[in-house]
């Protein structure tokens, strides 16, 4: 479809972040086990977790996928403390409990995956929309 001046195109019907891993046993045990999202495709050397309403995670195994250095991977969350709670209960090392960080208006904590990338919990003042 052609758009005139002025007319903005759709939003994308879904978004899959596709990320490097050596290890998808380990990565299927965190992302499934501890996350508890579920998987919804499975090929082989890639596997997909859908992690909101059109948001997917990808893992794969092969050289196309970058590495961990300058990544981090946002989820959006009302609560926040909920999910600190639940990740600690579950063993996950998270370097300092969440905090409020008034220079992008977010409340939120980090903490690495098996992978090494850096996780981040969040929840905006403003929601995005």
């Amino acid at each position: 479809m052609l758009y005139s001046v002025g007319m903005k195109p759709n939003l994308f019907d879904q978004c899959v972040t596709f990320l490097r891993t050596d290890n998808l046993d380990r990565t299927t045990q965190f992302y499934e086990g501890i996350l508890e999202l579920p998987m919804v495709r499975d090929q082989g050397t890639c596997r997909i977790y859908k992690s909101c309403a059109n948001s997917y995670l990808g893992f794969c195994t092969h050289d196309e996928a970058p590495h961990a250095e300058g990544i981090i991977l946002t989820l959006v969350s009302d609560d926040v403390a909920r999910w600190y709670q639940r990740l600690k209960k579950k063993g996950v090392e998270i370097t300092a409990p969440p905090l409020y960080n008034p220079k992008y208006q977010i409340y939120h904590f980090f903490f690495k995956d098996p992978n090494d990338y850096t996780l981040e919990i969040q929840s905006f003042d403003a929601p995005l929309e």
